[in-house]
């Protein structure tokens, strides 16, 4: 049996995405024959998480009230990319395809998981647009049918602004993760984005 320290560990470690038993031991294991300076950065960067926040302006996660990106005058201040979760934000960053700003919903629209247009961050994009001038939204949320409910839903409300809005191409694979997805190919889907034409 295992000291309960060590149980505690790997029973704490399982609660990672993909992260079963055997795994999550192996995991255990590594950490215990971590030298001490090693262990101790380990657990200096899970102590510091806690100190991260989300960013007034956007939803970003940040140290700060406001990210690094939307602290940023050189980025164009007229785009508002709109994305599910702050990783998002990282894959699209390295495909250095787009220099606005970013927007993020914390989610996706999806009645059968209970998740409603309400809890997402949604009234915040919309006060944005009013406050902050904003020309186009991009919207880049994920491939999937919760995504496609999620875009289709912004683009309807955001029929009633003076805003161009438009989703990123699917050069992405229906049912994939932006995370997922190489640079090139984020490049040529916000290259390729197509408009929302507003009701008449």
């Amino acid at each position: 049996m295992y000291p309960e320290s060590l149980k505690k560990l790997i029973f704490v470690l399982k609660r990672l995405p993909g992260v079963g038993e055997k795994t999550a031991e192996r995991y255990a294991f590594k950490l215990l024959n971590e030298n001490k300076e090693q262990l101790n950065e380990f657990v200096e960067a899970l102590t510091d998480i806690q100190n991260i926040k989300h960013c007034k302006c956007c939803g970003n996660v940040s140290d700060d009230d406001l990210c690094e990106i939307c602290k940023d005058k050189t980025r164009n201040q007229e785009q508002v990319m709109v994305v599910q979760e702050p990783k998002d934000i990282i894959a699209l960053e390295k495909s250095e395809a787009f220099n606005g700003k970013y927007h993020v919903l914390g989610g996706l629209i999806a009645p059968n998981k209970g998740i409603m247009p309400e809890d997402l961050n949604i009234d915040s994009l919309i006060s944005r647009i009013e406050s902050e001038g904003i020309k186009e939204i991009i919207i880049a949320t994920d491939p999937t049918v919760d995504g496609e409910t999620t875009a289709l839903y912004l683009s309807k409300l955001l029929n009633n602004y003076d805003v161009k809005v438009s989703r990123i191409a699917n050069g992405i694979p229906m049912g994939g993760n932006l995370d997922y997805v190489d640079g090139l190919t984020l490049f040529k889907a916000i290259e390729g984005r197509t408009e929302y034409k507003k009701n008449d």
